[in-house]
C-alpha cells in the first residue's frame, strides 16, 4: 500500500501531522507493507527566495489577526508538539519561501534505492531546522548544505542542485498539479492507495482507522 503526503515544511500542522501519522502507523500490523511517499506543496508559492520575514508578522498580515492572537495561536501549537516530543520555537522563528527545499527533496528521493530513506530524513532534519532550531533554513544555502548532509546526501551534489534553479523544479510543480487535480486546497493531505483521503493533522486514532480502511480495501478489491 502506497501513502502520499503532501505538506509544506513551513507548515507547522505538516510537523505535528507526520509525527501523528508515524505513530499510527508504527502500530499498524502491516507497516512493512506500507511505501510512505512525499509530496510538494508550498503554502506561499511564488514568495521571492530573499523575501524572509518573521512568522508572527507573515501571520498578521496573512490572517488578520493581532499580534497578541498571533503569538497564542503559535504558543498553543507549541503545546501540541511538546505532547508529541518535538521541539518547537514559539518566538523568534521566521518565514519564506520553501521552493528549494522541495526541490532539495526530490533530489534526495532521486537517490536510487537510498531515495526514500534519504527523503525522510531530509523531512525530518528540514522540519527539524525550521521549527526546533535556532538558525534559518530560509535564504541561506549552506544552511540547507548541512542539514541536507545530515540526512545522508553528499554536500556537493546539494550545491548542484541549489546552484541550477531549473534542477527538480519541475517535479515540485508536478506534484502541486496533481493535489489541485485531487482537490487539495491545504495541508497536510494524505492519500492512501488512492482511495481514501486524510486533510489536516488528524489525531494518531483517525490516521489508524485509515490505514485499515484502506488496507481492507485494498485486500477486498486488489488492483489488476
Amino acid at each position: 500500500m502506497r501513502v502520499e503526503i503532501w505538506s509544506d515544511i513551513a507548515c507547522p500542522f505538516c510537523y505535528l501531522g507526520k509525527s501523528r501519522f508515524e505513530r499510527a502507523l508504527a502500530g499498524f500490523p502491516q507497516r512493512d507493507r506500507v511505501e510512505v511517499v512525499f509530496r510538494s506543496f508550498e503554502l506561499d508559492p511564488g514568495r521571492d527566495k530573499g523575501d524572509v520575514a518573521p512568522v508572527l508578522d507573515m501571520l498578521v498580515g496573512k490572517y488578520g489577526i493581532s499580534p497578541e492572537q498571533a503569538a497564542a495561536n503559535e504558543r498553543g501549537i507549541g503545546e501540541q508538539a511538546a505532547e508529541l516530543g518535538l521541539g518547537y520555537r514559539t518566538e523568534g522563528r521566521d518565514h519564506g519561501s520553501t521552493f528549494d527545499l522541495h526541490r532539495l527533496l526530490h533530489y534526495a528521493a532521486d537517490q536510487g534505492a537510498h531515495g526514500p530513506e534519504r527523503q525522510a530524513a531530509l523531512l525530518d532534519a528540514f522540519f527539524r531546522g525550521n521549527f526546533a532550531e535556532e538558525e534559518s533554513v530560509y535564504n541561506d544555502d549552506e544552511r540547507l548544505v548541512a542539514l541536507a548532509v545530515e540526512a545522508g546526501l553528499d554536500a556537493d551534489g546539494v550545491r548542484a542542485v541549489l546552484a541550477d534553479p531549473a534542477a527538480y523544479a519541475e517535479a515540485v510543480r508536478a506534484d502541486e498539479r496533481e493535489a489541485a487535480q485531487l482537490g487539495a486546497t491545504g495541508v497536510p493531505f494524505f492519500v492512501l492507495d488512492r482511495r481514501f483521503g486524510v486533510s489536516g493533522a488528524q489525531p494518531v486514532e483517525v490516521f489508524a482507522q485509515a490505514l485499515d480502511q484502506a488496507w481492507a480495501a485494498a485486500e477486498a478489491s486488489p488492483a489488476s
